[in-house]
């Protein structure tokens, strides 16, 4: 069956001894472990949770979230990971969208239950936490130790398992309902696909209310083991692969940048590692470069997929990356070949099949597509469609099956009549070895109907200016792709997940010209 219950059983049964987590608490077998999780679904049954209900979590990455999760699958109540970075009334919109009857809140953020928006919850509330607390919450640990280990639920596959909210830091995210068979059908696609054994060990850094921690699932699957970091930073990403011995890590390119440009990475013992696993937002080809060269011995996987898609579809796997460095260097722009059960297609604003090589939007089909939004029956007629899921990305497919994923449609720029996809537009921008990030967005502009803006962050000990990138790009692009409009600034607005948030620049920069200096003339 493809469930997470079957499946939780079945790598107890042939994996009990195998170390299931690496923690500083002590590590736990697969056996015990199971045992842990079968006594939080005891837990959430005693708090009157029933199969089919939901229940919110409100943590950083931690054993004790995975546990309450995976209790969820086990008794049938329905998990909501929540983003600990939203504002109490955006955390609120989440908790009475989903309707969920209680929420697990780790101790740091319990005081956002003091907030006007949150303390109705401090009656439905626990508290997650390594130890006692002074925290007036009934404590995870207790209510558990108290409770009796309950009998897996027998869900049907189709049922949902977890419910994700998409949307960042700003506006009201959609809830996605991902099912049993949509998690369990994309670990073994990955298990597959990242060869991972009962050797393996999975570092999570990116947070846990974020899709991509589903990728997690596949050592579940083959009895591999878990280690979890509660805050990014170079150093706590490298010294938890040489204390837990790390085979996968999973990063978003921010993540990647930040490990490269750390003076202080070469000390690490870092041999263990055998995967980085990198994807959520694009990055740069000149990036990926510096990270084959900075890991020589560790395969890179670039995954491509979106929260709807539970997560991944596509992966450009250590083969294709060879593949550049010998000679087709377009493949680093790649967003990888489609996982087997994985059905790709572009389409044109008619709805037909476009050639290869043609661009048009990313539809997909296969056994990771979740049901569906929660409560959004207009969106789900829109983008869930005769069994395909349009997903919003404009891409095209080579004659290989590459796909190669040129935009989101919402930030694709036409200016005087062209199509310019800012992606390709970023690309250009990052070869320049003095840029260290690049967003470009369409404004509005009284001659074009828009134009190209570029909003760069300088890399440490470079000054740019808009001259000099004009005539760093005009020996890469055509004239009218080449923003016409900079802004060199310190850092870009970005989501928990180190997406860079183009809502926030086009509100920023969208209604009014910059400053004389940065507005300068492009070949168009």
């Amino acid at each position: 069956m493809l469930t997470m219950p079957s499946l939780l059983q079945r790598t107890f049964r042939m994996y009990g001894a195998n170390t299931a987590i690496r923690d500083s608490e002590g590590d736990l077998n697969w056996a015990d472990y199971v045992g842990r999780i079968a006594r939080a679904a005891g837990m959430l049954r005693s708090l009157g949770l029933r199969p089919g209900e939901r229940y919110a979590i409100l943590c950083r990455n931690c054993v004790r979230q995975a546990e309450l999760i995976y209790a969820g699958y086990w008794m049938g109540a329905i998990p909501v990971p929540v983003n600990y970075r939203l504002a109490p009334a955006e955390i609120a919109l989440v908790l009475e969208d989903a309707g969920c009857r209680h929420i697990a809140v780790e101790d740091v953020y319990a005081r956002l239950l003091d907030q006007p928006q949150l303390e109705g919850w401090r009656s439905r509330a626990l508290c997650v936490a390594a130890g006692r607390t002074g925290i007036a919450l009934p404590h995870y640990d207790e209510l558990k130790a108290a409770a009796l280990a309950a009998e897996p639920h027998d869900p049907a596959e189709d049922d949902e398992a977890i419910l994700l909210y998409t949307g960042g830091t700003t506006g009201r995210g959609k809830g996605v309902r991902i099912t049993h068979r949509n998690i369990a059908s994309n670990a073994l696609q990955l298990a597959r696909a990242m060869s991972v054994g009962e050797s393996d060990l999975y570092l999570h850094v990116s947070p846990m209310f974020h899709s991509t921690d589903l990728k997690a699932t596949a050592l579940s699957m083959m009895g591999g083991a878990h280690a979890y970091l509660p805050e990014f930073s170079p150093a706590n990403v490298l010294s938890a692969i040489a204390r837990h011995r790390v085979t996968i890590a999973s990063l978003v390119p921010a993540m990647v940048i930040r490990i490269l440009q750390d003076p202080e990475s070469g000390r690490y013992d870092l041999r263990s590692l055998r995967l980085i696993s990198y994807g959520t937002s694009p990055m740069a080809a000149e990036w990926i470069r510096r990270t084959m060269d900075a890991f020589p011995g560790v395969d890179l996987h670039q995954c491509y997929g979106l929260t709807e898609t539970s997560p991944v579809l596509a992966i450009l796997d250590q083969a294709d990356h060879r593949r550049a460095l010998d000679g087709r260097e377009d493949l680093l722009r790649a967003a990888g070949r489609a996982l087997p059960g994985v059905d790709i297609r572009i389409l044109d604003d008619r709805g037909r099949d476009v050639p290869p090589g043609e661009s048009g939007e990313v539809v997909t089909r296969g056994p990771q597509i979740a049901l569906g939004y929660h409560n959004r029956p207009s969106e789900n007629a829109q983008v869930f469609r005769d069994g395909w899921f349009h997903t919003g990305d404009i891409g095209r497919i080579d004659d290989e099956g590459y796909l190669f994923v040129l935009d989101r449609k919402k930030d694709m720029v036409v200016t005087g009549g062209e199509n310019v996809y800012t992606s390709e537009v970023e690309a250009a921008i990052y070869q320049h070895p003095g840029v260290h990030e690049v967003a470009v967005i369409g404004v509005p502009d009284e001659h074009y109907g828009e134009a190209l803006f570029a909003v760069i962050v300088p890399a440490p000990g470079h000054t740019l200016s808009a001259d000099e990138m004009i005539t760093h790009c005009r020996a890469r692009i055509g004239g009218f792709k080449i923003p016409r409009r900079m802004a060199f600034v310190d850092a870009l607005p970005k989501s928990a997940m180190g997406k860079i948030m183009k809502q926030d620049l086009r509100r920023a920069y969208g209604g009014g010209a910059p400053a004389a200096e940065n507005q300068k003339g492009a070949d168009r």
